[in-house]
């Protein structure tokens, strides 16, 4: 059997974007990892980026309507192996080459420069050999398998499922088997996946190759992209999503990613209310709301669930060394707010005093050089919070020479680029502000260091996730949070609190994480202070707090 999105029709019919598709896809299903498009501006001729067995390879592809690619496909892609450093190097065509550009690729080779060619015969026998799924080697994990099934009970009893499970749990993974099984049963059935923002859609359509035979095709749905059929598996923006309902298409199986964005109105409910009888399943790490609408009104009580200090103390999460940095606690002031009742954004100006960025440095050069092979993310407040520090840290330290900063103001191909090197440990360290909170994958991060201030429960669980990824030689995430805001305390000893009483069930864990403060004085006093630790870490700032004066610390 042939993968449907090799066929010479599909690769004509798909244009150029359609063909890097297509050999993205393809290298999944080749054993390639970390493979990311970087077709654009800038991008010294190539098209993709690929790692396997620890090397990268590069490719450039050409595509044709009608005839053959030329020299230029052979010249583009022998810069793009200079530049990239790339180990091995593939030029791809639906058609095939002009016979100067096989002359060129011959008297390249003669100098030792080798660059394979995949023209449209080896597609289609690289579609008719590879494996129906993409090869992995991994089983889905007991508690995986548990959600899947817990799913599809729900779904079938009552044609509505909610999932929730920490991020570096995988809901992708159990919502990918989830689609997988049911077009197993039914092939022809119309799958839509739907999320809230475009680049998370392009991340999704990606993940979900792994998990569907090669004979179903994706389709990516947005206000820049229109496929020409809505057959298969449609991962659609909202909006588009929306669009398509209204002007027809009829899916049989909805899944909604990052479920948390579904609210009581708007455009996820107007879209579900649109679907009828439709089965649906929301996926979410973090089912909380600003405006405290309760998502399991559209989705039903979770069909299962798992967080993050479960899935820490059950070793499927990697262990943590978390430290906060509240030394800075203004002592004069302590005594005044235990007797008086302070607002949140008045009590963390008068109890915290920032930490200078030399300090900071300072302490993750320590956390650095405790770790083995460390790859560092800083969050950071602001675009250009996260551009000084890059600059800072790349003169602190030999060994931070290639810091540098990822943030929304940079192309797709830029961050693209930037991450692929970070997996490669070319770059040491990556500061940024919000990139990593939703659909980043990077499990090679075993170092995490919070120099912003955020008081959403989300945004905290979402950014410490991306480091609780297991990694081969991982032993724990080291944290530095250089805590300014006191649900920020009250949100690590609600973890710490949690991951005690976890843990007593897990003992045979190689590894125990460890939360504690630099200053364990201060750790002493908030613990005392702060009670109801869950509450107060989702606590708006204008509430006021009163606290009792703690005996003996003062």
């Amino acid at each position: 059997m042939s993968a449907a999105f090799l066929t010479a029709a599909e690769l004509r019919d798909g244009g150029p974007e359609g063909l890097t598709k297509a050999l993205e896809r393809t290298l999944w299903h080749l054993g390639f990892h970390d493979v990311r498009v970087i077709d654009g501006a800038h991008d010294h001729g190539a098209d993709l980026l690929a790692v396997r067995d620890r090397e990268q390879w590069v490719f450039q592809s050409k595509w044709k309507a009608h005839g053959t690619a030329d020299h230029a496909g052979v010249d583009d892609l022998e810069r793009a192996r200079t530049h990239y450093r790339a180990d091995k190097a593939v030029l791809v065509t639906n058609t095939n080459i002009t016979a100067s550009a096989e002359a060129r690729r011959r008297a390249l080779a003669g100098i030792g420069v080798d660059i394979a060619l995949w023209h449209g015969a080896t597609l289609d026998a690289i579609g008719q050999r590879m494996p129906d799924h993409v090869p992995t080697p991994y089983a889905l994990r007991p508690y995986q398998e548990q959600a899947v099934a817990a799913i599809e009970r729900d779904l079938d009893a009552e044609g509505t499922a909610l999932l929730v499970l920490a991020t570096g749990l995988g809901k992708t993974v159990v919502g990918g088997e989830v689609i997988g099984n049911h077009l197993a049963v039914r092939p022809d059935a119309r799958i839509l996946v739907v999320a809230h923002m475009r680049d998370l859609v392009g991340q999704l359509e990606k993940a979900l190759w792994r998990h569907l035979p090669k004979n179903v095709p994706t389709r990516l749905l947005t206000g820049e992209i229109k496929p020409r059929a809505l057959d298969g598996v449609v991962v659609a923006t909202v909006e588009s999503a929306l669009s398509a309902v209204q002007a027809g298409y009829k899916p049989d199986l909805i899944m909604i990613d990052e479920t948390h964005h579904v609210a009581e109105t708007g455009r996820f409910a107007e879209l579900l209310d649109l679907c009828g009888t439709a089965g649906r399943f929301g996926v979410t790490a973090t089912p909380w709301r600003g405006d405290k609408f309760d998502i399991t009104a559209r989705f039903g009580s979770p069909s299962f669930k798992m967080g993050i200090a479960e899935g820490m103390a059950a070793g499927y999460l990697s262990a943590v060394d978390y430290k906060l940095y509240a030394d800075g606690v203004d002592w004069d002031a302590v005594q005044d707010i235990s007797r008086h009742g302070y607002s949140i954004k008045d009590l963390n100006r008068r109890l915290f005093l920032p930490q200078r960025d030399e300090e900071i440095v300072e302490h993750l050069r320590t956390a650095w050089r405790e770790t083995a092979e460390p790859r560092a993310i800083v969050f950071c407040q602001t675009i250009e919070h996260a551009e000084h520090m890059a600059d800072l840290f790349a003169v602190a330290d030999p060994a931070w020479a290639n810091a540098s900063h990822l943030h929304s103001g940079l192309s797709k191909r830029h961050r693209d680029v930037l991450l692929n090197e970070f997996r490669l440990g070319r770059v040491p360290v990556i500061t940024c502000v919000d990139v990593f909170n939703e659909g980043v994958d990077v499990p090679d991060v075993n170092l995490i260091a919070f120099l912003r201030v955020t008081h959403s429960r989300r945004i905290f669980v979402q950014q410490l996730g991306r480091g609780l990824r297991l990694s081969s030689g991982k032993k724990a995430l080291k944290v530095l949070d250089f805590v300014t805001d006191i649900r920020r305390a009250a949100a690590v000893l609600n973890l710490r609190r949690t991951l005690e009483a976890e843990e007593t069930e897990h003992l045979e864990l190689p590894h125990v994480s460890r939360i504690e403060f630099q200053d364990e004085t201060v750790g002493s006093l908030m613990d005392m202070w702060i009670q109801d630790a869950a509450d107060l870490e989702t606590a708006a700032d204008e509430v006021r707090l009163q606290f009792p004066l703690p005996k003996g610390i003062l």
